[in-house]
């Protein structure tokens, strides 16, 4: 969420970022209701002022006191009046983007991303390429067409060594950001209310893309990542400057109604309605956010390089942009079953954007108050990092080898066909 006044002041600066997003800034509209709101909250504190006076007044006759209860009514209404104001504000800045930073190169496209470097062994075929839902079939260890049968499309479901295997993952990737990369783990709720999704911003733009559910009277929404319980946990408080920068991960599902996105990757498991996924959440002074975002993205990397993975990074352009990022990282996969690269984690600097809509303020050295930045990731989901092991291991036998820093975590170091192992 942006300053109102600073968008106003920045005017045709804002909006020539913003255009670079595909987003039409309406400067003349906000300025009007910034100005509504301002004269509203002004009314309001003349009248209360008149109210105060009025009570320090004469004796209380019978007019003092129908005068005092007409200026009563007066206030109500200027505080109404100031509430409408403030929520028609509220409701223009909630559907307003971040603004990119000026280094995230133009383009509207995944296309159009700048690739910075690689990693892993050279991207190349393996033995003998197959796609990863092939290739999950032969082995045993996916079962998409009984999914099927209990949720419809976009769901699966893994058994025997797949199952160890997600399992494998979510332990290795805990323990390497907990154990070296300094991240405390955490065990969040799956269902968080609307102020808890409007934090991150994914409300009210993305509502269509999230499940809804009520319990009782309450609505809720099942989180479409771990990125809204974490940010959320300090939302609403004052974070000392000891303290920063927090650095939190979880595991959790993610479910994501996949609003627009019918017909695409509708085979295997990269595009589903429930998937697992390690999420990284940093919280720090503004000024650090830059510096955080490297860090976020080597650890990010260093799970795929451990893994033997052939990945790339990317920086993505401002029109490919989240809704809350000012600047993304995507890294991407090799999946020789496709021939393609395929984004595996997204690493965002939201700066501000997000401690605004959350209430996330540090302390500065001056003894003040600011907005935190926050910075959110991927590292990484369980069943892409699954589909590329699949394709990526697979060897001329059907047999897919797994990479030696998961042996200790599964018990084995390769998947026949049929689902036994050795």
């Amino acid at each position: 969420m942006h300053d109102a006044r600073e968008l106003i002041e920045a005017g045709e600066v804002a909006v020539r970022h913003l255009a670079r997003r595909r987003f039409a800034l309406d400067t003349t509209a906000l300025a009007a209701a910034h100005k509504r709101r301002a004269a509203a909250l002004g009314a309001v504190a003349d009248l209360r002022a008149e109210l105060k006076k009025a009570a320090r007044g004469g004796p209380p006759t019978p007019q003092a006191r129908e005068a005092t209860r007409q200026l009563r009514e007066r206030v109500q209404q200027a505080q109404n009046s100031a509430r409408d104001a403030e929520a028609e504000l509220s409701e223009l800045l909630l559907a307003i983007p971040n603004l990119p930073l000026p280094e995230v190169p133009d383009g509207h496209s995944d296309a159009e991303a700048v690739e910075i470097r690689r990693g892993g062994p050279p991207p190349g075929p393996a033995d003998e390429a197959a796609h990863h839902a092939d290739v999950g079939e032969q082995l045993a260890v996916l079962d998409t067409a009984r999914a099927a049968r209990l949720s419809g499309a976009r769901f699966t479901a893994a058994r025997g060594a797949g199952a160890r295997l997600e399992r494998a993952l979510a332990a290795f990737f805990l323990d390497l950001h907990t154990g070296e990369h300094g991240y405390t783990e955490h065990s969040v709720p799956y269902l968080v209310n609307r102020q808890t999704m409007t934090g991150t911003g994914q409300l009210p733009k993305f509502e269509d893309d999230l499940f809804a559910t009520r319990v009782g009277e309450r609505e809720l929404f099942l989180v479409p990542t771990a990125e809204v319980p974490l940010t959320n946990l300090v939302a609403g408080e004052v974070l000392s400057a000891g303290d920063l920068p927090l650095a939190m991960t979880a595991r959790t599902p993610c479910f994501r109604a996949e609003a627009g996105s019918y017909g695409r990757d509708t085979r295997g498991i990269l595009r589903l309605h429930q998937f697992e996924k390690v999420e990284l959440v940093r919280v720090c002074a503004a000024e650090d956010a830059p510096k955080q975002l490297e860090l976020m993205v080597a650890h990010a990397e260093e799970c795929l390089t451990r893994l033997e993975l052939a990945h790339r990074t990317v920086l993505l352009p401002a029109g490919d942009l989240g809704f809350s990022a000012r600047m993304t990282y995507d890294i991407e996969v090799w999946l020789p079953g496709s021939g393609a690269w395929r984004e595996i984690s997204s690493v965002s600097d939201c700066g501000t954007f997000q401690a605004r809509r959350a209430g996330i303020k540090v302390r500065t050295p001056e003894g003040g108050k600011a907005f935190a930045a926050t910075l959110n990731g991927s590292a990484l989901p369980i069943g892409r990092t699954l589909a590329a092991l699949l394709e990526q291991g697979r060897r001329s036998d059907g047999s897919v080898l797994l990479p030696k820093a998961l042996h200790p975590y599964t018990g084995f170091a390769r998947i026949h066909p049929g689902g036994t192992t050795s």
